[in-house]
């Protein structure tokens, strides 16, 4: 039997295994030891254990001795392929040396990227270039190339940089050869040498059984040969995955990379057989609803294109089964994508299988289908990073990180394994006191003393009434000790890597650990945490080259390269009639229903990428394959699964809001479909489905303007001045601050602004006027400088960037403000932030006005001046006299009733906003009284008295409410709008809409 006669297809549109089960099953004319005795060669383990299902398939479960099965992909057995000597006569591989860890290679990598000392590399940034390196190695091994090569490929004209990427490359080219000595292998290199040694064994001592390679199209040199091997031999086949024989010979001949048949194109000429001598695998079937032609036209090299123009041949009837889903964005698609897999389990024993690129929306579909209680896992796995262990241990390693703010601490005591071996649900409670406690505003001191000290500093009054101090430090301190080994490590300079990540595990462990569950047996047991447990005791023992390289403020960054190395995958499918693929996984499977999702470009096919170390004209001299070799395997990929009975193609316009671009593969089938006049079925229902899965579709009555009334024995019997223009403008905020008592939450983390440098300067203002008063005169202006930088060394220590940019403001309002001083002549402070109150007598009783000034002056006449300091904006005149502002005259009707801690009654004359802007001449000053343009300071107090009296009596009136307005003018602190609803019913919610 020749060569050519050996080679066999299975055409696109059968499912593959199936079929080899069925051709095989039919050659053992039911001998049980027939079948028994062939060895099938697959590409992956994957598809050895989809060929033993397939198998259950065709003989309705019924027992029976399988064929051997061997994955040509992962050649590590020490019996090789054919199963050792006992199967096939063999005596075994070579006594080749083991092939090294992967992390151990990547370790010492990167230790050889460091000792160069020309780069400028973090340990985390070199390990990564160290996978970088190390896929080049697996690629150079891989082709079966030499690197001795290299040293032709850059000629002197190219630029300095390849120069110098190769000068680089000589860490693989001499140092990781010498360091790897006779010891040990890479892997690829060790798999490259069993397979080509499998291939020498079988031309010499052909086995006596048969031989099946399936699945394969030879895209690694060394399966090429063994496949060439199999096909000589006389009991041997090599079957291929959907070879396109109907090809005319032009288009053929022009084939390039990308296309889905270059693969198979190139591993027949190295066989050296003609395409038209590959005969089809025994079927007992015609294909179901065959697509060939019109997979062929899709597919059609771009050099042979315009034959579009003139398509012959393609029927309608090729795209039964076949239709496609545009969503509006990637949510809608993976809901749509959810339904359609949902609607497959309504019949009985029908299957369907997602396949594509992207992981994330793999991972929203698999959320989705949550909503039904369906659970099916992503068998392409996701990186141990995203994982719920991997994402514990990086917030872990980020939180100790010296200087690491409350973001990173609360971000880790609020994942879900947190518990600090107390009751889950109990250690949320405290970590949600400590949030509110301390963590929320300015930052408090580094470490975790740092946070008890401020913790212990809070005065009980600034606390809220629901949180015990006392008890919230003891349960701090407990926690704080199963942190403080880790803690302490990371704050030190001298730790070593290997002693970080035991430490690092010992802390993960602690906290993960409850009050019945101990930590170890809480972290490391599902399938992320096994992983992640191999990965740190690998780690652990491999991390010797880069102890002295890593300190602790390198171990966050490294550990997160750690974990992009490793992939987690499910060990059990979760659904035994629903999948969710990646297109390697996918390969050689079949479902009734097959989805391919994400086709945008750049997701499917994937980008190349660009090479680091080599341009594609020093690549293609040095002999690697150029990147688009991917592309056409991903394309043969997207034909064998559009083949299927059954097919949606889905894609979304817009990912994350920004718009898409269609794949070449989705826009090549429209351009087809519209030549040929053929429209293709757009499942427009199952989007709209999708779109509307959460949106209420029933009749929506509008919301009304929220009008509270409390009773009024409820409602607040006190004001502070600066809160009446609120109550005035928006009561509602009133009732949500002081009777509902909602306070909005600081921002975690706050770094301090415009509040807090207006209370800076307030501050240092009122010491040196202070000191002003107790000397009996006006401080100089070096006073005030020094009073100001004491006081930015104690608020903003820790904020260096800050005060570098408000300090030189600070000094221009010092300049205008002791300018001002000392023009004021008779003027001087009688008070500084004085604290006073006056009752006033209403329907339901007494009702309390408090205010506290920033200080009153006693002018030449005996008459008093109220000025508050603004550092921000200050209200006009106008406001002032309509009552829009009334915080002044209300101050001064406090004053003039001597309503104020020691300060005697007096009659306030003027009042006025001093502008502190540190800009231009460094302040302003707003004269609220100017007798030619409004009232007078008599006229403002009565008319801020009248206006309470009245707001007085008419709240104290049962039915008033405390109405909702928009008045976003009149009340800057709309905090509470979202509460009020206020887009619901206001009019302008159409266009806030």
């Amino acid at each position: 039997m020749s060569a050519a006669r050996n080679i066999l297809t299975i055409p696109a549109g059968y499912p593959f295994l199936d079929a080899l089960a069925q051709g095989l099953m039919a050659e053992s004319d039911g001998d049980p030891l027939s079948l028994a005795r062939v060895t099938v060669l697959l590409p992956t383990r994957r598809a050895c254990r989809s060929l033993r299902e397939a198998f259950l398939r065709v003989t309705g479960g019924t027992g029976l001795l399988l064929p051997a099965m061997r994955p040509i992909g992962d050649v590590v057995e020490e019996a090789g392929l054919a199963g050792g000597e006992g199967e096939a006569g063999l005596a075994g591989p070579p006594d080749l040396p083991p092939a090294i860890d992967g992390l151990e290679r990547q370790m010492q990598l990167a230790r050889l990227v460091l000792a160069r000392g020309d780069l400028d590399l973090t340990p985390a940034q070199a390990f990564r270039m160290a996978a970088d390196l190390a896929r080049l190695i697996d690629e150079v091994a891989t082709e079966g190339l030499h690197y001795a090569r290299l040293a032709g490929i850059v000629p002197d004209s190219l630029a300095e940089h390849w120069q110098a990427t190769l000068r680089f490359l000589e860490i693989v080219t001499r140092a990781w050869p010498d360091f790897l000595g006779a010891e040990r292998l890479d892997p690829a290199r060790r798999r490259d040498l069993l397979l080509r040694w499998q291939a020498a064994e079988w031309r010499q001592r052909p086995p006596a059984h048969p031989v099946v390679a399936a699945g394969s199209t030879g895209s690694i040199p060394a399966t090429r040969d063994l496949l060439g091997v199999v096909a000589g031999l006389a009991n041997g086949r090599v079957v291929l995955p959907g070879l396109d024989r109907g090809m005319d010979e032009e288009g053929w001949a022009r084939l390039d990379d990308t296309h889905p048949q270059s693969g198979m194109k190139r591993l027949l000429e190295a066989l050296d057989c003609p395409r038209e001598a590959v005969a089809d695998w025994p079927l007992p079937y015609a294909a179901p609803r065959p697509r060939t032609v019109l997979l062929r036209e899709v597919m059609r090299p771009a050099a042979e294109s315009e034959r579009w123009r003139t398509i012959s041949g393609l029927a309608e009837a090729e795209t039964e089964g076949l239709r496609r889903l545009e969503a509006e964005s990637d949510r809608e698609e993976a809901e749509a994508i959810a339904l359609a897999l949902r609607a497959v389990l309504e019949t009985p024993a029908r299957t369907a299988m997602l396949v594509t690129p992207d992981r994330r929306l793999a991972r929203r579909v698999a959320a989705a289908l949550g909503r039904w209680e369906i659970a099916v896992d992503d068998s392409a796995g996701a990186a141990l990073a995203d994982t719920a262990v991997g994402a514990f241990l990086r917030h872990l390693a980020r939180a100790a990180e010296p200087g690491a703010g409350p973001v990173p601490l609360l971000t880790l005591l609020k994942h879900p394994l947190s518990a600090g071996g107390e009751d889950p649900a109990r250690f949320r409670e405290r970590v949600r006191d400590l949030e509110r406690a301390v963590l929320r505003g300015v930052r408090p001191g580094p470490g975790l003393a740092g946070l008890r000290a401020a913790l212990a500093a809070k005065p009980a009054a600034d606390l809220p009434a629901d949180i015990d101090r006392e008890a919230l430090l003891g349960w701090w301190d407990g926690l704080a000790a199963r942190l403080a080994p880790f803690f302490e490590a990371m704050a030190g300079t001298t730790a070593r890597f290997g002693d970080l990540l035991e430490a690092h595990a010992r802390a993960a462990e602690a906290l993960a650990g409850t009050d019945r569950e101990p930590g170890p047996a809480r972290l490391w047991r599902h399938d992320d945490g096994e992983a992640a447990a191999a990965l740190i005791a690998g780690a652990a023992e491999t991390a010797g080259p880069l102890d002295a390289a890593v300190g602790p403020a390198d171990f966050a960054a490294l550990l997160d390269a750690l974990l992009d190395t490793v992939t987690v995958r499910p060990r059990y499918g979760r659904h035994p009639r629903l999948q969710i693929l990646g297109p390697l996984e996918a390969r050689l499977q079949s479902a009734d229903l097959v989805i391919l999702a994400g086709l945008n470009e750049d997701i499917w096919p994937a980008d190349p990428g660009i090479d680091p170390w080599m341009s594609r004209p020093m690549r293609q001299a040095f002999g690697l394959p150029p990147p688009e070799r991917r592309i056409g395997l991903s394309a043969h990929d997207v034909v064998q699964l559009m083949a299927a009975p059954e097919v949606i193609l889905s894609r979304a316009r817009r990912v994350d809001g920004t718009p898409t671009v269609p794949s070449r593969w989705w826009l090549r089938l429209g351009a087809v479909l519209d030549a040929a006049g053929i429209a293709l079925p757009v499942d427009r229902a199952l989007a709209l489905r999708a779109a509307q899965i959460d949106r209420w579709t029933g009749p929506v009555e509008p919301c009304a303007q929220p009008r509270p009334r409390p009773p009024v024995d409820r409602r607040p019997r006190r004001i502070s001045a600066t809160r009446v223009a609120r109550w005035f403008a928006n009561p509602y905020a009133i009732f949500a601050e002081q009777i509902l008592r909602l306070q909005p939450l600081d921002p975690i983390d706050l770094a301090p602004g415009a509040a807090e440098k207006g209370m800076l300067i307030h501050d240092a203002l009122a010491d040196f006027l202070a000191q002003s008063l107790e000397a009996g005169q006006l401080a100089p202006r070096d006073r005030l400088i020094e009073l100001g930088r004491r006081r930015f060394a104690e608020e903003l220590g820790a904020y260096p960037a800050l005060t570098a940019f408000w300090w030189p403001r600070f000094t221009v309002i010092a300049d205008w403000f002791t300018a001002r001083q000392a023009a004021r002549g008779e003027a001087r402070p009688m008070a500084l932030e004085a604290r006073g109150q006056l009752d006033f007598a209403g329907p339901a009783g007494p009702f309390r006005l408090t205010a506290r000034i920033d200080r009153m002056d006693r002018l030449a006449d005996g008459t008093a001046e109220i000025i508050d300091y603004k550092t921000g904006g200050v209200p006009s005149r106008r406001q002032v006299a309509f009552g829009h502002a009334p915080q002044l005259p209300l101050e001064a009707l406090i004053a003039e009733a001597g309503g104020f801690q020691d300060v005697a009654p007096a009659t306030v004359t003027r009042l006025a906003y001093w502008r502190l802007t540190g800009d231009g001449e460094g302040g302003t000053i707003l004269d609220v009284v100017d007798p030619a343009k409004g009232p007078d300071a008599a006229t403002l107090v009565a008319e801020a008295r009248a206006g309470m009296v009245a707001q007085i009596e008419r709240f104290d009136r049962p039915e008033t409410p405390y109405a909702a307005n928009i008045a976003e003018e009149l009340d800057s602190g709309a905090v509470y709008a979202h509460l009020a609803r206020v887009l619901e019913w206001s009019a302008g919610a159409g266009e806030a809409e």
